[in-house]
């Protein structure tokens, strides 16, 4: 019996969801680029939608004309490209069709991007401006202090439970649902301690919450809410587009510039290759080598 195009996409996304514990907003991105190959197919060749079966390179070929067509930029052509080939090795794995259809779809060359990070004196304009004598205040300056001294990810910080914070350190459930431990400086942990002890409860009204973060309604922060609150704090002190991403970009970056061991930074950032780490030597040798020649003499 013939396997639809889009039912062999559900197992493919049942798969990712269940094996490899990618989040919702993930999926989400891999079902838009599978579903845009599905758009180009179904007026390419309706036989392909289907019946798996009958996939080929060229329909592999003919999706990455049209992204090209459509002038998207390299980062998202390789991306949607490369959800097209996850789709085609899974489809050999499972034994549904004779050979892996996408296996000689090429992805273009993207380079890799330096992430962009703030100076030190961004970061202590950044974390003096919540008015931490309010209840709203101060919860912002502990999660802003959080998220730039653990290097989280936003959608950590708001899953984080009263239950989750420790003597010198936190716990997280990160990427494909691995918990790790990481260090908490002394600086965060009174940032949490002054929230906890004079504004959670304010912010709670009598209300109960296993979350660490709460807004004035009594519910958990969300990764939009907390996203425009930094934005906010991020204009009012001269700083376009401030995303709590760039707190995470930043931590790294700082560690290693200050001598901080490529593994351990691995090891509290929850990559899983350390490969996706190194990128940040380069953004913390780019530092040094900035300073050296604002600095020395005979530079």
């Amino acid at each position: 019996m013939a396997l639809e195009l889009l039912a062999a996409i559900e197992r493919y996304l049942d798969v990712l969801r269940v094996e490899r514990g990618l989040s919702v907003h993930t999926l989400a991105a891999y079902a838009r680029d599978l579903q845009s190959f599905t758009d180009v197919l179904e007026d390419l060749d309706p036989a392909a939608v289907a019946d798996v079966t009958a996939l080929s390179a060229r329909h592999g070929l003919a999706f990455a004309i049209s992204l090209s067509e459509r002038k998207l930029s390299l980062r998202s052509q390789a991306r949607m490209l490369s959800s097209l080939r996850g789709l085609g090795k899974f489809l050999r794995r499972e034994s549904l069709v004779p050979a892996d259809p996408m296996a000689e779809l090429s992805l273009p060359k993207t380079g890799r991007p330096l992430p962009h990070t703030l100076g030190q004196a961004e970061i202590e304009q950044l974390l003096a401006r919540p008015d931490v004598t309010t209840p709203r205040g101060a919860r912002d300056a502990a999660m802003i202090e959080v998220l730039y001294s653990t290097g989280l990810r936003v959608s950590e910080l708001c899953k984080l439970a009263l239950v989750d914070i420790g003597p010198g350190y936190l716990r997280t459930v990160g990427k494909g649902k691995k918990t790790r431990i990481v260090p908490l400086g002394e600086r965060a942990e009174a940032a949490i301690r002054r929230y906890l002890d004079e504004s959670r409860p304010v912010l709670l009204a009598g209300k109960q919450s296993p979350a660490l973060f709460v807004t004035h309604l009594g519910r958990a922060m969300t990764r939009q809410g907390f996203h425009k609150l930094l934005a906010l704090y991020g204009r009012a002190v001269g700083i376009a587009d401030l995303h709590p991403h760039l707190l995470r970009h930043s931590f790294a970056t700082h560690l290693l510039d200050h001598g901080a061991d490529l593994r351990a930074v691995q090891t509290m950032l929850g990559h899983a290759d350390v490969s996706t780490t190194e990128i940040y030597t380069h953004v913390a040798s780019t530092s040094l080598r900035r300073t050296y020649r604002r600095h020395h003499p005979r530079a």
